[in-house]
């Protein structure tokens, strides 16, 4: 079987649609549809349900996706193996870090970086989503979190505090509270979605629902609700920016722990060590976060 098929059906059987597996595999929708088209006559059944909101495995399909996955796999060890014992300062490496710390941190890291290693080239992926590092999707995680994944290494280069911010404009308007008892006088932004667990967020449901107005399900976005003077909110102290004023420390939320990560089998790599060591030092030294 020809290997790019079989990605191609990993893709699909992945994403459950034509246009998730190509954005994937970085190529159009058209030349997905026609290599499944080609695939499933090259073996003679089909391997996916065509529906209305997606594509659903065969039983043909269920069968090969196990052989797959097995096959998938194999490339993958052989593939960092081989990449592993790369010692030289030269390459691309795919970062994935949340909008926050892309946008205000890695660009002003990565300068002095650049200059001193031009032939490593840097390619970022904004998302808080856990990337798939087995496959190599990215080679450098930086993670907020207590508990990174198990099969991952790497190391914890600061802590990041949460504290309580107010806009300009809601300041001047209803004044500020002094200390956490005060915040049940003052409407607050929430949050929704996957951050909705994190601690302050917990706390905040339970302690002050009914004095929250708005949800978001996005650090930044909540920062610039604080920003346009919607309400307060609870927020971590690497969102902080001119327009929001720190009011004072949320104790009750745990601090969370910034995390560099990668695979094992890639500690080695020559542009990766250099890429890590860079940002570990460069959030060390960073005096507000």
């Amino acid at each position: 079987m020809d290997w790019n098929a079989l990605k191609m059906f990993l893709a699909i059987a992945d994403s459950g649609t034509l246009s998730g597996a190509a954005k994937t595999l970085e190529v159009n929708h058209s030349t997905v549809f026609r290599q499944l088209n080609t695939f499933e006559d090259d073996i003679g059944g089909r391997l996916f349900e065509r529906l209305n909101h997606g594509y659903e495995l065969t039983p043909m399909g269920e069968e090969l996706l196990i052989e797959a996955k097995k096959i998938a796999l194999s490339f993958d060890d052989m593939e960092r193996h081989i990449v592993g014992k790369d010692i030289q300062p030269k390459g691309t490496v795919k970062i994935t870090a949340p909008n926050n710390i892309a946008y205000r941190y890695l660009p002003r890291y990565l300068t002095a970086f650049n200059k001193t290693y031009p032939d490593i080239h840097i390619e970022l992926l904004i998302s808080n989503l856990e990337f798939n590092m087995t496959n190599r999707q990215a080679d450098i995680a930086v993670r907020a979190t207590p508990a990174p994944p198990e099969h991952l290494i790497g190391r914890k280069v600061r802590a990041i505090g949460w504290s309580v911010y107010a806009g300009k404009v809601y300041k001047d308007k209803y004044g500020w509270p002094k200390h956490i008892n005060q915040l049940k006088d003052h409407t607050m932004i929430g949050a929704s979605g996957s951050i909705k667990n994190l601690p302050a967020y917990v706390w905040l449901e339970k302690k002050l629902s009914q004095q929250i107005k708005i949800r978001c399900d996005e650090l930044t976005a909540i920062a610039s609700f604080v920003e346009a003077g919607h309400g307060l909110a609870i927020l971590p102290d690497d969102q902080q920016r001119p327009a929001l004023i720190k009011l004072f420390s949320f104790d009750p939320g745990e601090s969370s722990d910034l995390w560099l990560l990668t695979h094992p089998d890639l500690r080695h790599v020559e542009r990766i060590r250099l890429v890590m060591a860079h940002l570990a030092s460069s959030f060390a030294e960073e005096k507000v976060i």
